[in-house]
């Protein structure tokens, strides 16, 4: 790392988020798997969207096909996943864009790791909860009932742990509410938190 040296540019996360009028953001979707975390995440993303805020989602399903397709499901190997996802949140806020990342994201260090990434004030951690049984109900693929089978092993829930988060920003209770309420409630939640506003004399903060 000695011979690393990263560029500087004259135009920093601040610059970038009043162009855009938004206050960048990561917000970090976990829960276990079919907990409703990519739904919730694009719902979120398209409310946003037709807002004109600018947001990217970033789906654990999606990067583990492309960037992370040499990792595997060991517990190092999920490590790695997460910071590979923590990295490219971080430059994707730091362009200004509100992140929406929806990943198993299983253990409580990784998570942390990624929200001193991205900078705390920066991170927005939304836990999606659902119960097990529910989770195995909505599973179209069949990933539980192979991995109970035996046929994937280090399955989230079953042969590997998730452990809940201690503090997250948001609680999204998918067994008990609608997405569609569950966005509602994110939304409210959210768009103080990213929303710009113009002024005679340049942006502020709303």
């Amino acid at each position: 790392m000695r011979h690393i040296f990263p560029a500087n540019t004259e135009i920093d996360q601040l610059r970038r988020e009043q162009l855009l009028y938004q206050r960048a953001k990561v917000i970090w979707f976990t829960g276990l798997p079919c907990a409703g975390k990519s739904t919730l995440a694009i719902q979120l993303g398209s409310q946003l969207n037709q807002l004109g805020f600018k947001t990217y989602l970033l789906d654990g399903d999606h990067i583990r096909s492309g960037l992370n397709s040499d990792l595997s499901f060991t517990d190092a190997d999920r490590k790695e996943n997460i910071r590979r996802i923590g990295e490219v949140s971080r430059l994707f806020c730091d362009a200004g864009i509100i992140v929406l990342t929806a990943v198993i994201s299983p253990f409580h260090a990784d998570r942390l790791s990624v929200r001193q990434t991205v900078g705390c004030e920066n991170y927005i951690e939304v836990f999606v909860d659902c119960p097990l049984e529910v989770c195995e109900e909505r599973d179209v693929k069949g990933m539980y009932r192979k991995a109970r089978a035996g046929e994937l092993k280090n399955f989230t829930g079953i042969d590997s742990p998730y452990e809940r988060p201690q503090s997250p920003d948001q609680i999204m209770p998918t067994a008990e509410i609608s997405i569609e309420e569950c966005t509602r409630r994110l939304s409210a939640f959210i768009l103080p938190r990213i929303s710009l506003a113009r002024t005679r004399n340049g942006v502020i903060h709303q």
